[in-house]
């Protein structure tokens, strides 16, 4: 089953350069790991700069693509994992380890 491990970035909270810094390798560390247990699908983090974001909108029947995230909002997607993995249970357990990698929660659905 796939599932889905992400945050929104204002969940991070705010910490020094350093202290982000620091925690790149203990991250990337899970990620090493989730290779190794043949569970790693993907991960990255997303851009942060909103300005680069642009929206596709067909619900009047035609497709729009504006400059800008769909709508103005203080919450937005940080970053994201995809893992294939047995049950809820193991896809709790790799949440847990990115979890304390990054030091900020993570919220966890199956998808697909």
């Amino acid at each position: 089953m796939k599932y889905i491990i992400y945050f929104n970035q204002e969940w991070v909270g705010e910490h020094s350069e350093e202290w982000f810094i620091e925690r790149g390798p203990l991250a990337g560390a899970v990620v090493e790991e989730m290779k190794d247990a043949g569970v790693y699908v993907f991960a990255a983090g997303v851009e942060e700069d909103l300005s680069k974001a642009f929206s596709a909108d067909a619900t009047s029947g035609t497709v729009v693509v504006t400059e800008g995230p769909y709508t103005e909002n203080r919450e937005f997607l940080g970053g994201l994992t995809i893992i294939d993995v047995a049950d809820d249970d193991a896809a709790k357990m790799w949440a847990g380890k990115i979890a304390e990698a990054c030091g900020w929660p993570q919220e966890v659905r199956q998808v697909g």
